[in-house]
């Protein structure tokens, strides 16, 4: 299907001539050829009409209720498409109204005085945003031009407060939405004398008893010297010395009333960067409000990562929701491809929200490269990817690849460059069980910093030395590592968002590792090969294809993973244990009649239904003899394949 809206640029251009006391009177001439059938329908169920050349009157925008209707939804996603696709008045601030598709002058107001400064440093883990790895950032292959951000669902009953500024009392729905692009190298550092200095750009809306309106705001990170005429000097407390400028656009475009949080379904955010002119967009519900930048850092030859979340009313502040409160969060963005985006666990800005991510985020199928992820509170660290070994021994892979692994010994799970390897101990379930294995000792190397989980007595062990963390509490390290002890599981996570979460259950423990980014080059047995989820690949290089040799597999594959002397990171946990492998495949159907029959019932009654989920679960009850057993598998994440083993070479 096409569209041809006559006139469109020149549109456009008159749209800052028309008078504020004749908005209401102005029409706008709309000349539509629909190719399809499709349109045609979508746009006479909003009641327009199905000649080609059409007049639009000006219409009352729809209802925050009728806006979510599945036949409106489109009829609105169609003219926000239409609208977007239109250049902006290059002065001044506009608006548009459904169905109309041209951009109508509003005077503009003044924006914050105030900033909305970058994060530095070390990040505090377990809240969203504030530097580091706190939030999850869509990454494409190349540079972005625009970029959505909205929300997919919000709680019921959701509320929030803020400080205005950072500073003041607590104030219902003070917050903002910001969707932010990465730090850059720009040309607006040319007067500066740090070489590390960097441009970024944020693209806001503000919501407080006395702002609701969208702007950008730039930043020279680490200028380090007088700012350029225009610019603000910001400076974060000692010991820091860097000196940051950042400056506002020329205008900030009001949306007419505050919108509570219990509302952000209906607003999107929107950034569009060129090498000529960049502006922002709110939209709520089916009307747009826009305003243009001044293109002050030259985003367009650098946007790679775009962030977009609610957060605190600047100045570092946060956004405080209540308890079991939940969000989830929609970053689209545009480059010219349909190509799934990559994922990224970091944040740009320096304000917050307490609320914790959860999960991996989900790329939902559409026109334009997208994330979804959810964030909730009270929540567990999410990350981009992520893996497992759980019960006896059961490895889902970062590819979604369940198989199981009953050697013994230790072994490399997971390493991601130089600075990121986890391993694990596994030991023989002998002489009850033994063809089967379950881990007894967990270990982590974060660039310098090594955090081991043991079992048998269970003790947490940090850089070779005992630790002790209360049950909620959090152990900051010097490195930046942070570990979060929840009940009887410990959770490590550094600042590039990669995690281990070891839940000892005081004989065994399972385990997950998190990635900070995605796709990533990670080796180990909870490793892919080729990207393809029904493979695994040896160290020695050899790559193994779903159903496995059971030969291959305990020799060749289990032999090329196990810890080296030299990359020990298991030490703390005592002396390396002898190495094994089971003597066939050891599978639920392999338990006694009586035994399978009370296991299979303990997991059908945690609600475990993927056969593949409940036979591990079958077995690992059966195995370990408790109930806690079967929780596991009732937060394990999807299983996209299945790798049976088989008692051949033939698929060597």
């Amino acid at each position: 299907m096409s569209i041809e809206i006559s006139a469109s640029r020149a549109a456009s251009e008159r749209a800052p001539q028309v008078a504020s006391g004749t908005i209401g009177r102005t029409k706008t001439l709309l000349r539509m050829t629909v190719a399809t059938s499709v349109l045609f329908g979508l746009l006479s169920s909003v009641a327009m009409s199905a000649t080609p050349r059409t007049t639009m009157k000006a219409s009352a925008a729809p209802s925050a209720a009728s806006a979510t209707k599945p036949e409106m939804v489109k009829a609105l996603q169609a003219w926000r498409a239409s609208l977007l696709r239109l250049p902006l008045p290059k002065t001044g601030c506009s608006r548009s109204s459904f169905p109309r598709v041209a951009w109508i002058l509003v005077p503009c107001v003044k924006p914050p005085p105030y900033p909305m400064p970058p994060s530095r440093g070390h990040a505090k883990h377990f809240v969203v945003g504030g530097g580091g790895s706190n939030d999850f950032a869509a990454t494409p292959s190349g540079t972005i031009s625009s970029a959505d951000g909205s929300f997919v669902s919000l709680s019921a009953g959701i509320s929030e407060t803020g400080q205005v500024n950072g500073s003041g009392p607590q104030v219902s729905n003070a917050y903002t939405l910001q969707l932010n692009t990465n730090f850059m190298t720009s040309t607006a550092c040319a007067g500066s004398p740090n070489v590390n200095c960097k441009g970024w750009e944020q693209f806001v809306y503000v919501n407080d008893n006395t702002n609701h309106a969208a702007f950008i705001q730039y930043w020279l990170i680490k200028y380090n010297t007088t700012c350029p005429g225009g610019w603000n000097q910001y400076s974060f407390p000692p010991p820091s010395t860097d000196i940051y400028c950042y400056r506002n656009s020329p205008g900030a475009v009001s949306v007419g009333a505050a919108q509570p949080v219990g509302s952000l379904g209906n607003v999107i955010l929107t950034g569009v960067v060129s090498a000529g002119n960049d502006g922002v967009t709110v939209s709520v519900s089916g009307t747009a409000y826009s305003t243009p930048g001044s293109n002050a850092v030259h985003a367009s030859a650098g946007w790679t990562d775009a962030e977009f979340n609610v957060f605190g009313d600047g100045s570092g502040g946060a956004a405080n929701f209540p308890a079991n409160a939940s969000v989830n969060v929609k970053t689209t963005i545009h480059n010219g491809t349909t190509n799934a985006p990559g994922c990224t666990a970091e944040s740009f800005t320096g304000e917050t929200n307490n609320l914790t991510l959860v999960g991996t985020p989900s790329i939902p199928v559409q026109t334009a490269p997208a994330i979804e992820f959810v964030q909730t509170s009270p929540g567990t660290p999410a990350a981009c990817a992520t893996a497992a070994g759980v019960g006896d021994t059961h490895l889902t892979t970062f590819g979604g690849l369940l198989y199981d692994f009953q050697a013994y010994g230790d072994f490399v799970l997971a390493q991601a460059g130089n600075d990121f390897v986890v391993q694990a101990r596994q030991v023989s379930g002998a002489p009850n069980w033994p063809n089967a294995a379950i881990n007894k000792a967990v270990a982590t190397q974060m660039g310098q910093t090594r955090v081991a989980v043991c079992t048998a007595p269970s003790r947490l062990m940090v850089n070779g030395s005992a630790a002790s963390i209360a049950d909620g509490q959090t152990l900051s390290l010097p490195s930046g590592v942070d570990i979060l002890r929840s009940g009887n599981a410990y959770i490590v996570i550094d600042q590039n968002g990669n995690s281990v979460r070891a839940e000892d259950d005081g004989t065994y423990i399972n385990v997950a590792v998190g990635l900070g980014r995605w796709p990533a080059s990670v080796s180990g047995i909870l490793a892919n090969a080729n990207g393809n989820a029904n493979q695994i690949k040896a160290r020695t290089g050899t790559v193994l294809t779903a159903p496995f040799a059971f030969a291959t597999l305990y020799h060749e594959y289990a032999d090329s993973w196990r810890v080296q002397a030299k990359e020990n990171v298991l030490s703390p946990c005592g002396s390396r244990i002898a190495a094994g492998i089971p003597a066939k495949p050891f599978y639920a159907t392999d338990l006694k009649p009586e035994v399978y029959k009370r296991a299979r019932a303990t997991c059908t009654a945690n609600g475990i239904k993927l056969k593949a989920l409940l036979d591990a679960c079958t077995l690992d009850v059966a195995v370990i003899g408790r109930e806690t057993a079967a929780k596991v598998f009732v937060r394990l994440r999807a299983v996209r394949s299945v790798g049976s083993i088989v008692t051949t070479r033939a698929n060597r």
